[in-house]
């Protein structure tokens, strides 16, 4: 299942132990005024790369990965990308068939990447494929041969674990050449995965009979905690947590409702803790954000579950991904690519 967002979110102990590297490839169809492909990069949760089906393009998204890329750098992943976007189209007719599908919107991704512990020297690779939300297969990397939880995968398995010289490129990717280009991005990206920025707090209410929701944005690193306090003790029935979402500029945002409508009788409080530093913010009719005071709470819901849409689809396409496995750019010689089989997608 795809679960872990965030994951990928989560993943971002800032700057200390543990680090990642990951890329999530995106291929979308009939979702309108939307890129059919999105590509994105991330260090420790903290996007770097990202590429279109629009702009046919990749673009770096953090000043310091031009330091660590060399000469043919962008040139070689826009390849990549492109050649990604190109195989898409038949992986996503052929995999249509297998599931017996006719048309409508379906999201088929792949994820790759590796983690490195900077204290104890301990690493990991992960690389998978999905479908509709759903594993497709993934490479198990202690075996060295693809797995997969769906009868359809029936075909690629076989292909796929039959080719010795493809499982000798991800050991020697997964176990050395990712690893070497997530330190390299470490170090150039020290001083952007050190830095903290405070949450903002903001109390929500689409109108007086709605949940109350505290929205905290604009923080970075990811690692924050939402709760809420009733007369001084700590609350947790009625309150929905909800997911980590990363905002545009490489900061997150994340939201707790409390879904009673006792507030105005019971004095509570959102807390909201982050590197440190706590924010109690205790809800009052006055501090609240509704409609009724002219601010357009429904147009900032909808802003966000758009963006939540162009999340799961591009970056958090790994959001709601389960941590299984993951592929993405074919390496070339010491440069960073990624597993070589990128032209094989899914279906075989």
């Amino acid at each position: 299942m795809w679960r872990l967002l965030l994951l990928l979110i989560n993943l971002g102990v800032i700057y200390a132990k543990m680090h990642s590297l990951e890329y999530v490839y995106t291929a979308t169809t009939e979702i309108r005024s939307f890129p059919e492909v999105v590509i994105v990069g991330m260090v420790d949760g903290e996007q770097m790369f990202y590429y279109d089906s629009k702009i046919h393009q990749a673009v770096p998204k953090q000043d310091w990965v031009n330091k660590a890329a060399d000469p043919q750098y962008w040139e070689r992943n826009t390849g990549n990308c492109l050649n990604f976007e190109q195989n898409s189209k038949v992986n996503q007719e052929t995999l249509k068939q297998r599931f017996n599908y006719t048309g409508g919107v379906h999201t088929f991704q792949r994820m790759y990447g590796c983690e490195w512990n900077d204290e104890t020297g301990e690493t990991n690779g992960f690389k998978a494929y999905g479908y509709d939300g759903e594993d497709f297969l993934s490479l198990d990397l202690k075996e060295m041969r693809y797995i997969s939880p769906v009868q359809q995968a029936s075909l690629t398995l076989l292909k796929w674990n039959n080719d010795k010289g493809q499982i000798e490129n991800d050991r020697q990717y997964y176990g050395t050449t990712c690893i070497e280009w997530l330190k390299k991005y470490v170090q150039f990206a020290e001083n952007s995965l050190k830095k903290t920025v405070s949450p903002q707090v903001s109390l929500l209410q689409k109108d007086s009979s709605s949940p109350v929701l505290c929205h905290a944005t604009g923080f970075y690193p990811s690692g924050v905690k939402i709760s809420w306090l009733r007369k001084g003790q700590d609350h947790y029935e009625d309150v929905d947590i909800g997911e980590l979402v990363p905002n545009g500029d490489g900061t997150f945002q994340k939201t707790s409702t409390l879904k009673t409508d006792e507030w105005k009788q019971n004095q509570y409080s959102c807390v909201v803790e982050h590197q440190g530093k706590t924010i109690n913010t205790i809800v009052t009719e006055q501090d609240i954000k509704t409609n009724n005071r002219g601010v357009p709470i429904g147009l900032i819901v909808g802003v966000v579950a758009a963006f939540v849409l162009l999340v799961v689809i591009g970056v958090i396409g790994y959001m709601v991904y389960q941590k299984k496995g993951k592929s993405g750019f074919v390496p070339a010689n010491t440069s960073d690519g990624g597993s070589n089989n990128s032209s094989q997608g899914p279906p075989a």
